[in-house]
């Protein structure tokens, strides 16, 4: 494998309020231009993984290493983004424009075009209001939202689900493009569809991550 980007070493979130830990003694590693999966139920810990990832949850113990620098929530919060599995429901601007510009308002109608275009959305208008798009171009548009920020890391958590069948294989192309620029970790509860994609695949069970040989279903490119 190529020189490691991301590193985990033994993580583990162990929240006060739960008997057992969430997620115990993670080690994962993801080189450049990478996408990574994990697979797992629902409830066994892959969104609160993102979380970490993304500076939005403090690890009980161990170290998340990018470039074999130590990094704590504040920085991650900078390196990476994360896409949420609904990412309609976080949608706060009135319009393409004002989504993509919030908490960025500096931002030159080049940069959003260029954005967009990396999604596959530079043709809507600018003023086309977000809940007025399609699953697959919400989608996308989230995706937009966090590569304006310029992170290193993309996290996705489910971003296939409650698509249809072609939207589905729109998402699963896109990834396939976002791959060539950037390191990619995916959750997903379904490996079918995204296995083909994957370059490491993990399952999660209980808090317990094991990296699993990669077989990709019949019919599945």
């Amino acid at each position: 494998m190529a020189w490691t980007m991301l590193s985990l070493n033994d993580l583990v979130y162990h929240p006060a309020a739960s008997p057992t830990p969430i997620l115990k003694s993670i080690n994962l590693q993801l080189a450049p231009q990478e996408m990574g999966l994990v697979v797992g139920p629902s409830g066994s810990g892959k969104t609160t993984l993102l979380e970490i990832l993304a500076g939005l949850a403090y690890p009980t113990r161990g170290e998340v290493r990018w470039r074999d620098q130590v990094l704590l929530p504040e920085a991650l919060q900078q390196l990476a983004g994360l896409v949420f599995q609904f990412p309609e429901r976080h949608f706060c601007g009135h319009n393409i424009l004002e989504e993509l510009r919030l908490g960025h308002p500096e931002l030159t109608r080049d940069r959003i075009h260029d954005a967009l275009d990396a999604v596959g959305l530079s043709h809507l208008s600018l003023e086309a209001e977000p809940y007025t798009l399609s699953g697959g171009q919400q989608r996308r548009l989230a995706l937009a939202v966090q590569l304006i920020r310029q992170p290193y890391l993309l996290l996705l958590d489910e971003p296939t689900a409650g698509l249809d069948w072609s939207m589905r294989r729109q998402v699963i192309g896109l990834l396939q493009e976002l791959k060539q620029n950037w390191s990619l970790l995916v959750v997903s509860h379904d490996a079918s569809e995204l296995m083909g994609l994957a370059d490491r695949v993990w399952s999660l069970h209980h808090g317990v991550l094991k990296e699993m040989e990669k077989t990709v279903p019949e019919g599945v490119a």
